[in-house]
C-alpha cells in the first residue's frame, strides 16, 4: 500500500479539496497545485499575498496556505484571531459565499456570544450543522482561525482528503471532533 501523503496522493488530494470548496473557482486548485508543483514560482508570484503571512521562501505547507489564500481571495473562508468579537465573527460568516441558505443566526441563543472566540466558533459550527451546513477550521498552526463552510454532508470528504494530503481540518460544533 502506498504512503496516503506520497506527494501523488497529496496533490490529487489538494486539488479535490480546492473543487470542495471552491467548486465555481476552478483558479484555486490551480493555484494550490502551483505551490505543490513549484514552490520557488508561487512565491514568486504571490510575494505580496504570502508576506502577510511572513513567508518569503517556500514552506512545507506553501499548498495548504495557498489554499487558504485563494479561498479568502473569493470570498470562501474568512480568518479570525484568536481573540475575535463575535459580532464581528457572524458579519464576515454571514458574508462567505458558502454560507447556508438558511439563516442559522436566529437559533444562536444570546448567553453563546459571551465566550472564547473558539468557543463562540464552535456555537456557530454547531447552529450551522442545524441547518445543513458545516463549519470547519484548516489547520495552518498558528493562532488563528482560518474558516470554511460547506454542506455538512462533505464534511467527512474534507477531513479523509485533508488527511490524505497530511494537513488537519477542524469541524467546529461536531459532535466527535474529527467530523
Amino acid at each position: 500500500m502506498s504512503d496516503p501523503h506520497d506527494a501523488g496522493t497529496a496533490r490529487a488530494s489538494l486539488a479535490e479539496i480546492a473543487a470542495l470548496l471552491a467548486p465555481a473557482h476552478p483558479e484555486v486548485a490551480e493555484e494550490v497545485l502551483r505551490a505543490h508543483d513549484d514552490p520557488e514560482g508561487y512565491v514568486s508570484v504571490f510575494a505580496d499575498r504570502l508576506d502577510d503571512r511572513g513567508v518569503d521562501e517556500p514552506v512545507d505547507d506553501l499548498s495548504w496556505i495557498a489554499l487558504i489564500d485563494g479561498l479568502s481571495d473569493r470570498g470562501l473562508l474568512a480568518e479570525f484571531d484568536w481573540k475575535e468579537d463575535a459580532a464581528e465573527i457572524r458579519a464576515r460568516l454571514a458574508a462567505l459565499e458558502s454560507r447556508p441558505s438558511a439563516d442559522p443566526w436566529a437559533l444562536l441563543a444570546a448567553a453563546e456570544t459571551a465566550v472564547p472566540t473558539h468557543d463562540f466558533l464552535h456555537a456557530c459550527g454547531r447552529r450551522y450543522r442545524e441547518v445543513g451546513a458545516a463549519l470547519a477550521v484548516l489547520d495552518i498552526d498558528s493562532d488563528c482561525y482560518p474558516v470554511v463552510g460547506l454542506p455538512a454532508a462533505r464534511a467527512d470528504e474534507l477531513t479523509l482528503l485533508a488527511d490524505r494530503a497530511g494537513f488537519p481540518v477542524e469541524h467546529l460544533g461536531a459532535a466527535d471532533p474529527g467530523t
